[in-house]
């Protein structure tokens, strides 16, 4: 018969040894967590705009995944990409989430400001109109209202007007400011006669009986929507928040997908909305329709943005300089999307 404490040292030995196995297989599965007592991060997050396309950032912040990525989100609302893309060159923030193709003309001009995550890419506008207008024909002597002039509502118009050979003869573009619900507002009193926005407007847009006249995807422009942007200094002093913040938004799309009330409950929130229709016009339009899962920023449609860009402002920087594209790239090679989605990425 073998002795007992024979058989201990192996036993023990092997237990260590496939300890030793499992161990960094555990680790790698999400590297970016905080460690057991650090001390959280604080940073400030803008967004630039009240849209239900931030439907991951709203979500994250109220169901505190930040938290345990050892990040404090200070979230603030900066109204328009040009003056939160000015508050993040100067460090004020550190963080914005905004549509992309709203921010990559100012970041093109030399505006310190690069996109690091693009959980959303597609044009989910459309054009909503008075009763009497039926077709982008009728907007004749009318208006549509933006932001400012230069901002992404009044590109998009302008886009638009192009499209159905008009000119701003035709049709006035007459800065309003605001957010989305602001300039719709104008529109159901008359100042103005069509607005370009983003569901779940389209939603109360239909019930109080005007008309979508115009789905902007059919415009086939490359468009980048809702995306994480950074400045130089964060990524070259705190490149560890950069990555654990990447990381923390690709979790958002995660949980998003697979808890779609505690999501819709977000943008309502955010929206100051009750309406289920329109939140689950939200939901499918952000959390399914243009989602990307792998955060990639797609370098040929910062590209094409930016040669869009040129025809209205001078151009200083290449594509490949206000993109990158290395923090989403960890995400794949960590093996964290694979474990956050239980396999291949859907």
């Amino acid at each position: 018969m073998i002795p007992t404490h024979a058989l201990v040292a192996p036993v023990l030995a092997a237990a260590l040894f496939i300890g030793n196995l499992l161990t960094p297989a555990a680790a790698i599965a999400n590297p970016y967590l905080a460690r057991q007592g650090e001390i959280p991060v604080s940073v400030r997050v803008a967004t630039c705009a009240v849209s239900g396309g931030f439907i991951h950032l709203y979500t994250a912040l109220d169901n505190r995944l930040f938290d345990k990525y050892g990040i404090r989100v200070n979230h603030i609302y900066i109204r328009g990409a040009t003056i939160a893309l000015a508050a993040l060159s100067g460090d004020e923030i550190q963080f914005i989430y905004c549509a992309a193709d709203g921010t990559i003309p100012g970041m093109a001009t030399g505006i310190d400001g690069k996109l690091v995550a693009a959980p959303l890419v597609g044009l989910p506008y459309v054009l909503l109109a008075r009763k009497d207008i039926k077709s982008p024909e009728d907007l004749k002597g009318k208006s549509i209202g933006v932001t400012r002039p230069g901002e992404l509502s009044f590109r998009l118009s302008r886009a638009v007007l192009r499209k159905f050979n008009l000119s701003e003869d035709d049709v006035k573009l007459r800065p309003i400011g605001g957010s989305q619900s602001e300039r719709y507002n104008a529109m159901v009193q008359d100042i103005i006669q069509a607005i370009i926005i983003t569901p779940p407007l389209d939603v109360r847009g239909k019930r109080d009986g005007f008309n979508l006249i115009y789905r902007l995807n059919d415009l086939n422009l490359p468009f980048i929507y809702s995306s994480l942007h950074t400045n130089s200094k964060t990524i070259q002093e705190r490149p560890q928040l950069v990555q654990r913040f990447v990381a923390a938004m690709a979790e958002a799309v995660q949980f998003v997908e697979k808890n779609p009330e505690k999501a819709k409950a977000s943008v309502g929130k955010a929206l100051k909305l009750n309406d289920q229709d329109a939140l689950q016009s939200s939901y499918d339009a952000y959390a399914k329709s243009i989602i990307n899962r792998k955060m990639l920023v797609p370098a040929d449609q910062v590209a094409e943005a930016v040669e869009l860009a040129r025809a209205e402002t001078n151009v200083r920087r290449k594509a490949t300089e206000i993109f990158d594209n290395s923090f989403a790239v960890d995400l794949d090679k960590s093996g964290f999307l694979k474990e956050l989605w239980g396999g291949k990425v859907p």
